[in-house]
């Protein structure tokens, strides 16, 4: 789908406000989901607000260089169909 930083950058500025599903590779063969809304975007970041019953953090930010580099898989999660996955 996306192919720059631009084109991730303006996909998830038109998704704002909406449910979406974080598999991060933490290196190491250490992947976490996380679950939460994509809560704003900034010109190097995005950040995200988990949901409280499943994690420690509140919020966390990751770069569209993350997306980008596939270090970062993020769905979005659309109310009474199926996930639709955001690729660089």
């Amino acid at each position: 789908m996306a192919k720059t930083l631009i084109d991730i950058k303006r996909a998830l500025d038109a998704n704002v406000g909406k449910r979406i599903t974080i598999k991060a590779n933490g290196g190491r063969r250490k992947t976490s989901e996380r679950s939460g809304l994509l809560e704003e975007t900034y010109p190097s970041v995005f950040i995200v607000k988990l949901d409280e019953q499943q994690n420690a953090f509140e919020r966390v930010s990751y770069s569209y260089a993350d997306i980008l580099t596939e270090t970062v898989e993020l769905m979005l999660c659309e109310e009474g169909t199926d996930s639709t996955a955001l690729k660089a």
